[in-house]
């Protein structure tokens, strides 16, 4: 019996099936179950319940049904708006952008942080994009309070230990653009990391861009506007993270992360 088969028969877990109908991630999906936001056939869902055939799932009083459309836009985001579908505030990303479709963030760009963000409907695509043992790439231009010294680019590059998150950044490419300004390339994406990494070495960012996301470039998208991505971009990215997973490494199916 085919995949496919035995998952209709066995059901879909409820964090995937809100996935791969756009509502959100599957970590956050878990959040929204948790939070009592998601009923199933007319009871709260809990965490581990699986949607068969017929059963009638509601997220916030909407009833959701599987996403057949493929959606991916290119946003980019301008300083002061929240990368969040949260309708409480009233910076929010989703209402910023008013997309006709239910779609949300892939990841995060902070507050006072502008560039590109992507955003979809396609959850397992996204899952594969965020896992930071997936090695996938980001790139930024950043600006900073007073001129880099060598030493700080080798810091940078270097990896460094976040006292606040209490983690080892991973060692990252970092190239100098001029006097105060610098490009970095990251796989991973920990809280307002590079402001830490910045703020480590003894600098302060005054400007932060993200300029691409894997195969994916802001290029001349002014802020505040989106653009569908092309075919061609959409098939690299699928080739990109054909050999991703979506769940961390050893743990077995349905675990949360």
């Amino acid at each position: 019996m085919d995949t496919q088969k035995k998952e209709v028969q066995a059901g879909i877990r409820i964090n995937k099936y809100l996935s791969e109908a756009g509502v959100c991630s599957r970590r956050a999906a878990d959040r929204e179950i948790e939070n009592g936001n998601v009923w199933l056939d007319g009871r709260k869902a809990v965490t581990g319940d699986r949607v068969l055939p017929g059963m009638r799932v509601t997220f916030c009083g909407k009833d959701v049904r599987p996403e057949t459309e493929e959606i991916m836009i290119a946003f980019h985001k301008p300083v002061g708006i929240v990368c969040t579908a949260e309708k409480r505030e009233k910076n929010n990303i989703i209402d910023f952008i008013n997309y006709p479709k239910r779609i949300y963030p892939v990841g995060r760009l902070d507050k006072d942080s502008e560039g590109l963000i992507l955003l979809t409907n396609q959850g397992e695509l996204v899952n594969k994009m965020m896992r930071a043992g997936n090695y996938h790439e980001k790139e930024y231009v950043v600006t900073v309070n007073q001129k880099i010294a060598p030493e700080f680019l080798d810091q940078m590059r270097g990896g460094l230990y976040l006292e606040e998150l209490d983690v080892h950044t991973r060692p990252c490419k970092v190239t100098k653009v001029n006097d105060r300004t610098f490009r970095i390339i990251l796989t991973q994406g920990y809280n307002r990391q590079i402001r830490r990494m910045c703020e480590t070495c003894g600098y302060r960012v005054t400007k932060l861009v993200r300029t691409r996301v894997m195969n994916i470039l802001l290029g001349d998208l002014q802020p505040g506007t989106y653009r569908e991505l092309t075919a061609e971009e959409m098939n690299t990215l699928k080739k990109l993270t054909a050999k991703s997973y979506s769940a961390p490494k050893g743990t077995k199916p349905g675990k949360r992360s």
